[in-house]
């Protein structure tokens, strides 16, 4: 059963595509070979679980965000 305002075929968080290839019928997704972060996971709407992907974009930004998090941690300790 589909829960109510969730497009599988759109990311929950930005309403882009998600290219979900589960949505599409077929046997498996992108993100079954791509861990999605934690935090991405975190920001999902409570009724988009199981429901929807979230899409490489916003996937993908979170793990640069973490990158960038942590890189400028590196240099304030450095200080």
């Amino acid at each position: 059963m589909m829960k109510p305002n969730v497009d599988p075929f759109r990311c929950p968080l930005c309403g882009s595509s998600n290219k979900c290839g589960v949505a599409a019928s077929e046997k498996t997704c992108w993100c079954f070979s791509e861990p999605i972060p934690k935090g991405v996971l975190q920001r999902l709407p409570a009724e988009a679980d199981g429901v929807a992907c979230v899409c490489r974009a916003c996937a993908m930004s979170h793990n640069a965000l973490e990158r960038a998090l942590g890189q400028m941690a590196e240099v304030l300790r450095r200080r």
